[in-house]
């Protein structure tokens, strides 16, 4: 959730209160190679080092701010599902065949599938080896749990790539397990750790699944109508892999029988497109802000998921990522 060169959103940017906090998670991330066979500690290495934004702990450290302070376990568990995240984008960089993330190749770039897959998998294993030395079981379990949801999540997006019968239904389930889940369990256990209510931590659940969905949306959206240069990444690549996103399913509703044939052969031939010809299949600017209106009213419902708890600046650091978040998505319905 990086800071844009222009945003729309007056929002503090949310994660500064607790940047000394993540300071000390991305020392402790890096040092985990360590922990690895000297002969496999490099690759290790290199992928924590190119893997980016650090909402997950970001989350897990506010939450726990939030309700009582944070203290080692926090760190622990940021850690932990930090691993699992780094883990599913060396699997997702091999499905996607991407050769640059962060401006720097891929572990698959620069070594090939086969040594990818197993990287990956060393990360998961590790992440929840870790997660075990929590006293705590359940603890344990929701990281394994979450760590299975992203896997299923992707599973199931692959199996849908190029399925014009994809339902908003089946797409939500989707990104909430592939996305979102990482987020619900970084908010609801760093209550967890501060042996909070059942309540508070279904409520902290509740916002970080919000979240992360809405962030999947925003997503989606900026794949749609952001700038490279701006955003730092490929563009318009979702379409070409198959990918259905939210937009392109509100664009397939209003869409004619014959414009969504014409959609399909666009589809098949798997190539990036421009979003010119997407305008001229059916209702492109009005797919566009559906989705961003779904994410905003996602948000609002994310922030209400916050109301029981006492007023903190770590609880307004949580509403502040909302605001934010608000604040991203109206980029894309002034840009597009």
């Amino acid at each position: 959730m990086t800071a844009p060169a222009v945003s729309s959103s007056n929002a503090v940017f949310p994660f500064n209160l607790v940047r000394a906090d993540l300071e000390s998670v991305e020392a402790a991330v890096l040092q985990q190679a360590r922990a690895f066979d000297p002969g496999v500690e490099g690759y290790v290495s290199y992928v924590c080092k190119t893997s980016g934004k650090r909402i997950r702990p970001a989350l897990a450290i506010l939450s726990g701010g939030a309700t009582g302070g944070t203290h080692e376990g926090h760190t622990r568990l940021s850690v932990i599902l930090e691993l699992v995240h780094i883990a599913s984008l060396v699997h997702d960089d091999i499905m996607d065949g991407a050769d640059i993330r962060r401006g720097v190749p891929t572990a698959v770039a620069k070594w090939g599938s086969s040594l990818s897959v197993l990287l990956g998998d060393s990360l998961f294993a590790y992440a929840l080896e870790l997660a075990t030395e929590f006293d705590d079981t359940q603890v344990c379990r929701t990281i394994a749990k979450a760590s299975r949801d992203v896997c299923s999540g992707e599973i199931l997006q692959t199996q849908r790539r190029f399925d014009l019968n994809l339902s908003v239904v089946d797409y939500l389930k989707m990104i909430e397990m592939k996305t979102a889940a990482l987020f619900a369990a970084a908010s609801e256990l760093g209550a967890r750790l501060n042996n909070q209510l059942e309540s508070t931590q279904s409520s902290l659940h509740d916002y970080g699944l919000k979240l992360g969905t809405a962030y999947q949306i925003y997503d989606d959206c900026l794949d749609l109508v952001g700038d490279e240069k701006t955003v730092g990444k490929t563009l318009r690549t979702d379409l070409a892999r198959g990918k259905l996103t939210l937009p392109i399913l509100y664009l397939l509703e209003s869409a004619t029988e014959a414009q969504k044939q014409k959609l399909s052969r666009m589809l098949l031939k798997g190539e990036p497109m421009d979003t010119s010809l997407l305008a001229g299949i059916a209702d492109y600017d009005g797919a566009v802000e559906r989705a961003v209106k779904f994410a905003q009213d996602m948000l609002k419902s994310a922030r209400n998921d916050l109301t029981a708890l006492p007023s903190t600046p770590h609880k307004q650091a949580l509403e502040d990522i909302v605001s934010y978040l608000h604040g991203l998505l109206d980029d894309c319905r002034a840009i597009r």
